[in-house]
């Protein structure tokens, strides 16, 4: 029945099904004292370099979290980037915030540190940047700003495990990191899953808090009470001082998580050993434009993605292109998610006196078009050699 597991390409053929019956046999008292989240959020902290961190159920709950951390309320100003997922301005909307989209530069599909200045007023609050495809964001311009006007930077690290900026994983080189391990991510808890990292201990009590449904007992570091028994069962004890929400993540994710960390280092190069056989089926194609990676970054590739100038430079729509690659035995690939501001929910609202609308942040709205998502996550490196292979060989009917 599970004998799958352990196949050499299997997801999950680490020790993750044994800390799962591990974490589920309650009659072994040293299992059932096992404190696998706390475990989970201990070894992750130390992995990555963060003093912090606090494990939640999805990475939008994290972001949610980590935004009430930065004290965003009622009528403030929350700056994020035009190409990412629609989640951060969710997470923003509900905290009465106002999400305030600034565009991306081209090259690195990442938020530009020029149209974020552009867009600080008084009731800016904080940033959201998005390490997006997996490639770490350009941090110093964007501390700099936050230091000049005393804002709160969150890093949706979500795509971005391992990648480093200046010798720093990403996430770690803000004031907060957020991370998503959904089953699609580079490090996965099995379905939905994320985790907070800060070295701020004010913003991982209010994090944890918040995430913890508010208990008065949480702290940076725990989030279990160590007082008696007897204290906490006598009826006039009071247990909450904060409002928040039940976002913890459950024992069973946790005992998954640690035993993906444990051999995260070859998940992440083994996303980047896919990415380097699709750049070279790139090589040379003037449209296909891989995003610039800078000098002192590591991307960690939860997708190879490029701007495809196909249209314009050889008359190749880009729908056209996808069907001739899945008609020569090519994977399906992603379109760029569409700009947050124009999916159906936000589109045409108004949110304090900024409304959703088109242009609002052009370079990102045409990039968005234009986006083709390759996947990485191939744990059959031949299967990805085959891949790349139809790619360029596909690129060469087409003419580089």
């Amino acid at each position: 029945m599970t004998e799958n597991v352990k196949h050499p390409f299997g997801k999950y053929n680490g020790n993750e099904a044994e800390y799962v019956l591990r974490a589920l046999d309650t009659e072994n008292l040293e299992n059932k004292a096992f404190q696998w989240v706390q475990r989970f959020e201990e070894a992750f902290a130390a992995k990555i370099g963060s003093k912090y961190a606090i494990a939640v159920n999805s990475g939008t709950s994290g972001l949610h979290a980590a935004l009430y951390a930065a004290g965003v309320g009622s009528g403030d100003e929350v700056i994020q980037p035009a190409m990412t997922v629609v989640m951060d301005a969710y997470a923003t909307i509900h905290l009465g915030g106002i999400p305030v989209f600034a565009d991306i530069v081209a090259e690195t599909q990442h938020i530009d540190p020029v149209d974020i200045a552009r867009k600080i007023t008084p009731q800016t609050k904080a940033i959201i940047t998005v390490s997006w495809q997996g490639l770490p964001v350009d941090m110093d311009p964007i501390m700099e700003l936050a230091q000049k006007h005393n804002l709160v930077v969150i890093d949706d690290s979500a795509q971005t495990m391992m990648g480093r900026y200046k010798g720093l994983i990403s996430g770690t080189n803000t004031h907060i990191g957020v991370y998503s391990f959904e089953n699609k991510k580079h490090l996965t808890t099995g379905s939905e899953g994320g985790m907070i990292v800060t070295s701020d201990p004010e913003l991982a009590t209010r994090a944890r808090k918040f995430a913890g449904i508010g208990y008065k007992h949480m702290t940076a570091t725990a989030g279990r009470t160590h007082l008696a028994l007897s204290t906490v069962q006598d009826p006039g004890y009071e247990r909450f001082d904060t409002i928040g929400l039940n976002y913890r993540m459950n024992a069973i994710s946790a005992a998954v998580g640690l035993a993906q960390l444990e051999r995260v280092d070859h998940i992440v190069a083994r996303r980047q050993a896919c990415a380097r056989m699709f750049l070279e089926a790139t090589e040379g194609c003037r449209w296909m434009i891989p995003q610039t990676v800078m000098e002192g970054v590591e991307h960690s590739y939860y997708t190879f993605a490029v701007d495809y100038r196909g249209e314009s430079e050889r008359g190749v729509k880009w729908k056209e292109f996808y069907n001739r690659y899945m008609a020569m035995g090519g994977d399906g690939f992603y379109g760029c998610v569409v700009t947050p501001y124009l999916e159906i929910s936000l589109r045409n609202k108004m949110f304090g006196s900024l409304k959703m609308e088109a242009g609002l942040c052009p370079v990102a709205e045409a990039l968005q078009l234009r986006l083709m998502q390759f996947k990485t996550n191939y744990r059959d490196l031949g299967m990805a050699k085959i891949k790349a292979e139809l790619l360029s060989r596909l690129i060469d009917e087409i003419g580089r």
